[in-house]
C-alpha cells in the first residue's frame, strides 16, 4: 500500500486493474443504464455545454436515497488505500455517475478544483463497470505529474497535448486520480459510456471544493451555473 501511495504522489494517479468482481460490475452497469434510460436529459445548461466541450450527464444516487453503491464505497481495501494516500479522517464527498452517449465530446481538459493551494484538493476514485475500448472511445487521458504543476494552461479545451497518457480501463478497474491533475475523456463513438466517481477529500478540505472547476477556456461554478473567469491564450 505504501508503494501505491508513493506512486500516486509521484504521478498524480494510481490504477487498480480489474479490482472489482465482474458480476458485480454488470449489476451496477444495468442499474446505471436503467436510471438514465435511452435519451437522458442534459444535466447542465447550454452555456456550459458549449463552452466546456464537456458532454457528460451526472447522476448522484445517494442524493436520491440509493445506497446500492455501498458495496464499492465501503470496500475495506479501497478505504485503507484512500487513508494511505490522503491521510486518516478523510471524508466522502459524493458518488457521481457519469453518462456520455454516442457522438458526445466526452470531457475536455480540466482540473476538478482550483490548484492555487496544493493542500486543497479532491481525490477521484473512478470505478469502471464496463470495458472502455477503442471501438467505444471515451479513453481516459492524463498528464502525468501535473498535480504538482499548478494551473492548467489556457488553450483549446479538448485538443490533444504532447505527452498525454491514454488509458482504456477494463471492467472492475479503479483509478485514483488527484483533482489537480490535468485530465480529460475523449469523444464517445459507441452507444454509451459510463463511469462512477466516489470522490473524497482530506481532513480540513471544504466539502464544496469541487464546486469550481478549471477548464482551459474558463473557470466554472456549478452551484450557480456561472462562468467565473474567461481564460484566453496570450
Amino acid at each position: 500500500m505504501k508503494d501505491l501511495s508513493e506512486q500516486f504522489w509521484d504521478k498524480g494517479y494510481v490504477i487498480l486493474e480489474e479490482y472489482f468482481d465482474a458480476k458485480l460490475m454488470d449489476e451496477y452497469t444495468e442499474m446505471i443504464l436503467d436510471h438514465y434510460g435511452h435519451t437522458p436529459d442534459w444535466g447542465h445548461n447550454n452555456e456550459f455545454l458549449n463552452k466546456s466541450a464537456t458532454e457528460v450527464i451526472p447522476w448522484f444516487p445517494y442524493h436520491e436515497g440509493n445506497t446500492r453503491f455501498n458495496t464499492i464505497n465501503h470496500d475495506e481495501y479501497l478505504s485503507k488505500l484512500t487513508s494511505a494516500i490522503i491521510g486518516e479522517d478523510w471524508a466522502d464527498l459524493y458518488c457521481m455517475c457519469m453518462y456520455s452517449g454516442k457522438g458526445s465530446k466526452g470531457q475536455a481538459w480540466h482540473q476538478d478544483c482550483p490548484p492555487e493551494n496544493p493542500e486543497m484538493f479532491n481525490l477521484n476514485r473512478l470505478v469502471y463497470t464496463h470495458d472502455i475500448t477503442p471501438e467505444l472511445g471515451g479513453e481516459l487521458c492524463v498528464m502525468e505529474g501535473t498535480h504538482k504543476k499548478g494551473l492548467l494552461p489556457a488553450g483549446v479545451p479538448n485538443e490533444d497535448l504532447e505527452g498525454q497518457l491514454e488509458f482504456l480501463p477494463k471492467k472492475g478497474t479503479v483509478v485514483l486520480l488527484h483533482g489537480h491533475c490535468w485530465h480529460k475523456v475523449k469523444a464517445v463513438k459507441g452507444e454509451w459510456r459510463v463511469s462512477t466517481n466516489f470522490r473524497a477529500v482530506p481532513a480540513g478540505v471544504p466539502h464544496d471544493i469541487t464546486d469550481v472547476c478549471v477548464y482551459r477556456n474558463m473557470r466554472y461554478r456549478f452551484s450557480t451555473e456561472e462562468v467565473l473567469e474567461q481564460r484566453y491564450t496570450t
